[in-house]
């Protein structure tokens, strides 16, 4: 027994990801659309399913769909600018991190603030919120 053709429908099921999104990379030329046959659906290769598994996964590195076309179009063989791209990558996650970190901080603080004022005295996280 053969396997069925891989339409846009099972494509999407193997990748995790909605037809629609297929769509969306095809229009942005993130992907190629098949050549649709005169009878039937367009077919999808291994290599585009591993395409689409690859960009989720760049994704989910935290790269933006611009740096993934860069990514691809780099292939394997550029690994300095690769390597480039995923250190300023890095160095913006890591900034997130540290702004991350000092609003946990100021929650933290105001929780603490909240916890030793008396009911009424009013709430001050509230009155932090509204401070300009």
């Amino acid at each position: 027994m053969s396997e069925k053709p891989l339409t846009i429908h099972i494509a999407a099921k193997k990748a995790g990801i909605s037809i629609e999104t297929i769509r969306y990379y095809q229009r942005i030329g993130l992907i190629e659309k098949p050549e649709k046959p005169l009878s039937g659906y367009r077919v999808y290769s291994e290599d585009l399913i591993a395409r689409l598994l690859f960009i989720q996964r760049a994704k989910e590195l935290g790269f933006s769909l611009t740096e993934i076309s860069t990514l691809l179009a780099l292939g394997d063989s550029n690994c300095a600018e690769i390597k480039e791209l995923a250190t300023h990558k890095l160095a913006i996650v890591n900034n997130k991190l540290h702004d991350l970190q000092a609003i946990a901080n100021t929650l933290e603080n105001l929780i603490q603030s909240c916890e030793s004022t008396s009911s009424h005295q009013g709430c001050p996280i509230i009155t932090a919120i509204s401070k300009r």
